[in-house]
């Protein structure tokens, strides 16, 4: 493990979150057949994109969902895969998923989008506009644009016709953005398309940040904790005495303080206390994110709840800070009892030597490109995605969507152009993996 309060550029160096090692070749005659005709047709993808953005698809909009499935099963159908529509029990409260299908030679590529947005039905931000470049939109780039990257780099292999020969499975998730629980069911067949691949590809957003291109190798991991604290009520003059103690507010707090000091420190490990609620009476509801509090401050209060989130960059830190976490919760301050319970949503992809390998391709394709070597972006920068799941049994590569910003805010934007550059780099990467001697 790497010891606690090591400064961010020698953390850097020692999980080799450096610049990707590249060495660029010129694009080969049919590589330069799909870069004419992605230019060709950028305007046709972003007319997808607006296609999609303008049809409302937050998680809990399930005819939403539903509604750019189809729209995203038409297109994969027209290039020759097997689509499925993927129902998900009436008991989870979620759409679906869309799955497609092509076995072929080569490497097994696994590409990954998501259909639903943060922004449901009755949110105001609900329309794609266009001014010049700039686009926005609910989802545009989260993650719209790389469901329309994909889709477009398919084509693009189609048109030079190496589609026809390669072994593809497309997985459009309908609830990234809220996973519905138990994951077992809701990621059972993301997780077996996993096992299948050699390698996936995440088509979130791309990085472009300080003059360089940036990869994406490792994602952490998202889970939720409730920490719920109970007290001795009693008038407020006896607080702190033997016969009081300190009530549920400050055995939260001391609690919280104690996490921060004592948890917090490895690289990679971050927590975070969302909301706390305490008094005399709390109700707290943990899928709306809200609740109603009373107290008075003469009363020491008998209840408090904090609702939080933990993430980090493997399954061992992770179990390790929630250890942590449950033997501060259970040493009491007196009068007080207190348990915390936690949620898994989505597990870490932590960074390997093939996740690497894969940045140095992507790398190389950049530089044929003319865009410059590509170094590896650190993943206490981005947040949790739905590729995290298939890392165990993969090689994998996040961030191959186009360049936007103000992802899950009413500013939500996406450059344009980017989405041809996207595209590029996605259809190159594929064809010259998937043409790969076996071995690299």
């Amino acid at each position: 493990m790497i010891p606690r309060h090591y400064g961010s550029a020698l953390l850097l160096i020692l999980l080799g979150f450096g610049s990707a090692i590249s060495s660029a070749s010129p694009l080969s005659e049919k590589e330069q057949a799909m870069v004419a005709w992605i230019d060709a047709n950028q305007e046709s993808a972003i007319s997808l994109l607006a296609e999609t953005v303008n049809i409302g698809s937050g998680t809990m909009n399930h005819e939403g969902v539903r509604a750019v499935g189809r729209l995203m099963s038409t297109e994969l159908d027209a290039l020759g895969l097997e689509t499925q529509w993927i129902e998900m029990p009436p008991e989870m409260n979620r759409a679906g998923h869309l799955f497609a299908r092509k076995e072929g030679t080569g490497k097994k590529l696994l590409l990954i989008g998501h259909l639903d947005t943060v922004f449901e039905s009755d949110d105001d931000f609900q329309a794609f506009t266009r001014t010049g470049n700039i686009a926005t939109g609910p989802g545009i780039s989260d993650m719209k644009d790389g469901n329309a990257v994909i889709i477009y780099a398919l084509k693009a292999l189609q048109h030079i016709g190496a589609l026809d020969d390669m072994s593809v499975t497309v997985a459009f998730t309908g609830d990234e953005e809220m996973t519905g629980k138990p994951l077992s069911i809701s990621r059972k067949d993301l997780i077996e398309a996993g096992k299948w691949a050699d390698i996936t590809l995440g088509f979130e957003g791309a990085i472009t940040s300080e003059g360089s291109d940036w990869a994406t190798i490792a994602r952490r991991s998202s889970s939720g904790w409730t920490l719920k604290v109970t007290g001795r009520q009693a008038h407020s003059s006896g607080v702190f005495s033997d016969r009081v103690g300190a009530g549920a507010i400050n055995e939260a707090a001391r609690i919280l303080n104690t996490f921060y000091e004592e948890v917090r420190g490895d690289y990679g490990l971050t927590f975070n206390a969302g909301t706390i609620q305490g008094g005399t009476a709390v109700n707290y509801d943990a899928t709306q994110n809200r609740g109603t509090t009373f107290g008075k401050t003469n009363v020491v209060p008998s209840v408090a709840i904090v609702d939080g989130g933990i993430r980090a960059l493997s399954l061992d830190q992770l179990a390790k800070a929630k250890a942590e976490m449950v033997d501060i919760v259970a040493d009491n301050l007196p009068h007080t009892q207190a348990s915390i319970s936690f949620v898994d949503s989505y597990p870490p992809m932590p960074p390997s030597d093939g996740n690497r390998k894969l940045a140095d391709r992507l790398s190389e394709v950049n530089e044929s490109l003319g865009r410059g070597p590509m170094k590896i972006w650190d993943p206490l920068r981005r947040g949790a995605a739905d590729i995290s799941f298939v890392a165990p049994y993969t090689d994998a590569l996040a961030g191959m969507g186009a360049l936007g910003k103000g992802g899950h805010t009413p500013n939500e934007s996406l450059e344009l152009d980017s989405m041809a550059l996207a595209i590029k780099r996605a259809a190159i990467l594929m064809y010259r993996l998937s043409s790969a001697p076996e071995g690299e």
